[in-house]
């Protein structure tokens, strides 16, 4: 079996390894592409042929073809290679005007030339409606905005007795022990946050305050 030369070793292989990069690249490009159909155009470009540098191009959103040259960043790229590696999100726009974010990666070898470039190119004037449609539902009124009108939740008696206790607990007294004033203060905050929407939580509140069930609705008013 023939070993190869010293000459092969300097120069048909880094060409192989180059090659080995722009392919899996081009995988890579392609399995990206054909997860958001429609949606993101990905391109590689094959630095290494700047004429005719686009190997393959998924969901083409912008009309270019395989074979078109490379763009100023591809360009950039060739001339410095310490050009940034990573450009990501950056404003972009497709040759009809529609809006594009785009991330460029550029892929190096082993002797720090760029070989390639990995370019996504999302069309986000398909999105913007959708996000306006979004912000829109979660809108609140202004008028209420920060204000809690209602709990969407079941008011159960344990919360309740909690919400009673914890009340009693912050000024360092048991229910019972909360003075006139205190106990109606309680059950118009408790009358607030909608604990009085079963019929069976003036009782429990009654009981719990050792009043009756009359005075806690008298001290609703």
């Amino acid at each position: 079996m023939a070993h190869p030369s010293e000459d092969d070793l300097t120069d048909e292989y880094p060409v192989q390894e180059d090659e080995h990069l722009v392919r899996e690249a081009e995988r890579i490009a392609v399995a990206i592409g054909r997860m958001f159909p429609g949606l993101c155009e990905v391109v590689l470009h094959d630095l290494r042929r700047p004429d005719s540098a686009i190997r393959a191009i998924e969901n083409n959103l912008s009309g270019r073809q395989v074979g078109d040259s490379a763009t100023e960043l591809g360009l950039r790229r060739i001339a410095d290679p310490d050009y940034p590696s990573v450009i990501q999100n950056y404003s972009n726009q497709f040759p009809d005007g529609r809006p594009a974010k785009s991330t460029s990666i550029g892929i190096k070898n082993a002797d720090g030339r760029y070989v390639a470039a990995l370019c996504l190119n999302l069309d986000v004037s398909t999105l913007s409606p959708l996000a306006l449609t979004l912000a829109n539902l979660v809108t609140t009124d202004v008028e209420h905005r920060g204000e809690a009108l209602e709990t969407l939740r079941d008011r159960t008696g344990r919360e309740l007795r909690s919400a009673i206790d914890s009340f009693a607990a912050k000024r360092s007294s048991t229910p019972r022990g909360l003075n006139r004033d205190q106990k109606r203060e309680l059950v118009r905050q408790l009358h607030r946050e909608g604990f009085f929407e079963t019929r069976s939580s003036a009782q429990l509140i009654a009981d719990r305050l050792g009043v009756s069930r009359a005075t806690v609705y008298n001290y609703t008013k």
